[in-house]
């Protein structure tokens, strides 16, 4: 009534034509409206937007994340892929993998997280993200490089080895360009030149040579050295870039997977653990090659840090020894068709149709015939974190902090 009265002594009290009178007089009732809204709504905005306008001053003064206390840069295969391949070749993953951890299937061929996922928690980094997907990822902390299916010495797969070194000097360099644009990842000269990096290859290789009927023989002496040479080359063309601080993982017990147990021939010999003898012997002549490259770049490359890691022995004493680990049928599959003893057939692997895996309270060292479960590759990462099985025994968040 008060605004009212107001407006009225504008009207009477001013000599302007009527017109812009009534206009003004209309003008005065609408803010006057606006104001008894406003003193509604004020409190609701504010609950609403409550950072708005105040944190605006702070923008610009944002500091800087913390840098990672180490950076990870992952080459390999299937066994620490984490979505290359499903991103990059866009290859599909069915349920249930992916059913313990992620919920869904996240790339990886588990049930749930690999050894390097457990690897990156226990050092308090992100779980690494894949080089070759383009959604939601980061690489502050590292890269992974590794793609299933890849082979060292480049065996007609798109990421090979040799393939994934070239990504990674790809990612530095646009890194480089990126950086002060304030874009990229935003790892500097220096954390790429005290990153860890880390090497999971040459199963593939193996399980290739055999399945094109190589003798044991010709795979021992044409197979293995060409596949430790290119991952040689490989280290090398790391340090060339930065790289001064390298694990090499060697392969893990390949007579021990379901998956070619299933396919053996009658004439196959099984050792004492029940897996085969030929094949875990081309494994420890692989490793013992990639042993003596251990020692070979340690006297080449002077300034840097090379730990070999025996997964043979890791792997091989999960299964001789299940029981001590809580594993049950160690050389049988989880998902998988076909039964006891191995429950894996060809044409019939986790993922297909109709085909189940056993209960989630079970544990199982092999997921699907081929790779490992969650609760196999957490002892693993348990394990390798241990540093009992390095050579030298130096200890990975060690390896992380030491200076270059």
């Amino acid at each position: 009534m008060e605004l009212l009265s107001s407006t009225t002594f504008v009207s009477t009290s001013s000599t302007a034509p009527a017109r812009p009178l009534k206009l003004l007089r209309s003008l005065l009732v609408l803010a006057a409206m606006a104001a008894a809204v406003s003193t509604q709504l004020l409190p609701s905005l504010l609950v609403v937007v409550p950072s708005w306008p105040f944190s605006a001053p702070h923008y610009n003064n944002k500091q800087p994340p913390p840098p990672p206390k180490c950076v990870l840069f992952n080459f390999g295969d299937s066994n620490s892929d984490t979505g290359s391949l499903v991103a990059g070749a866009g290859f599909r993953l069915h349920g249930p993998v992916g059913r313990r951890f992620f919920g869904k299937p996240s790339g990886r061929f588990s049930d749930g997280r690999l050894y390097i996922d457990f690897i990156c928690e226990r050092l308090g980094l992100d779980h690494l993200s894949p080089y070759l997907d383009s959604s939601g990822v980061s690489f502050r902390h590292g890269a992974n490089f590794a793609a299933a299916g890849a082979t060292a010495a480049g065996a007609a797969d798109t990421f090979d080895l040799a393939t994934q070194v070239r990504q990674f000097r790809h990612l530095k360099a646009r890194t480089a360009e990126l950086r002060p644009r304030g874009l990229g990842s935003g790892i500097t000269d220096q954390e790429f030149q005290d990153a860890v990096y880390t090497f999971d290859i040459g199963q593939n290789d193996l399980q290739l040579a055999f399945a094109a009927g190589l003798s044991y023989d010709r795979i021992l002496v044409e197979t293995i050295p060409a596949i430790v040479t290119r991952i040689k080359n490989a280290v090398t063309m790391v340090h060339e870039a930065c790289g001064r601080k390298f694990l090499l993982y060697n392969t893990g017990p390949l007579g021990c997977l379901p998956s070619l147990l299933a396919r053996r021939g009658g004439g196959s010999e099984l050792d004492r653990a029940g897996c085969l003898v030929d094949h875990n012997g081309v494994a420890g002549e692989f490793n013992a090659q990639l042993g003596r490259l251990c020692r070979d770049l340690r006297a080449m490359l002077a300034n840097a840090t090379v730990v070999c890691v025996d997964m043979y022995a890791i792997k091989y004493g999960l299964v001789a020894n299940h029981t001590a680990h809580g594993f049950s049928e160690p050389l049988m599959a989880c998902c998988g068709s076909g039964g006891p003893p191995y429950n894996y057939r060809v044409g019939k692997a986790c993922g297909s149709p109709k085909v189940k895996a056993c209960a989630v309270g079970d544990r199982r060292i092999s997921w699907d015939g081929l790779h490992y479960t969650e609760d196999a590759s957490r002892v693993v990462a348990d394990k390798i974190l241990s540093a009992e099985y390095s050579d030298p025994p130096l200890r990975l968040p060690t390896l992380c902090s030491s200076q270059t």
